[in-house]
C-alpha cells in the first residue's frame, strides 16, 4: 500500500483578476487564469461565479460575453453564439444535460476577484 502525500488544502493559489467595480453587474469578462480562459461574472447583489470561458457547443471562447439572467429562479448565463443556458453556480448546461461547464472556486478580497488557479 501505497501512503498518500499529505497535502495543505489551505495553500489554494488565488489570481488577482480585477475589482468588483471593474465589472457591471449582471455581465461578465474574461481573463487568464492559470494559463486558461476563465469567464468571470458579477451579478446583482455583487456575488461573482467563475466559469470556463469555452463554449462546448460553438467551439469557441465566448462564454464572458453571454447574456446573465434568471431561468426558472436559476442564475444563468446564455452563450452569445448558440443560446443555451448554463448554470452560473454549477456549470450545467440547462437544454442538454451531458454538457458542463468547469467551475472555478472565486471570491472578493478587499474589492479585488480573485479565481482560484
Amino acid at each position: 500500500m501505497t501512503a498518500r502525500p499529505n497535502i495543505d488544502m489551505s495553500l489554494k493559489q488565488w489570481t488577482a483578476v480585477c475589482a468588483l467595480d471593474d465589472i457591471m453587474p449582471d455581465s461578465g469578462v474574461c481573463a487568464l487564469v492559470g494559463g486558461r480562459q476563465v469567464a468571470v461574472f458579477r451579478v446583482s447583489g455583487d456575488q461573482v461565479y467563475a466559469l470556463a470561458n469555452h463554449d462546448p457547443f460553438s467551439k469557441a471562447n465566448v462564454m464572458s460575453r453571454g447574456i446573465v439572467g434568471d431561468l426558472k429562479g436559476e442564475r444563468v448565463v446564455a452563450s452569445p453564439v448558440y443560446k443555451q443556458h448554463f448554470s452560473l453556480a454549477t456549470g450545467q448546461c440547462l437544454e442538454d444535460s451531458t454538457v458542463k461547464l468547469e467551475t472555478f472556486a472565486v471570491r472578493v478580497n478587499n474589492n479585488i476577484i480573485e479565481v482560484e488557479a
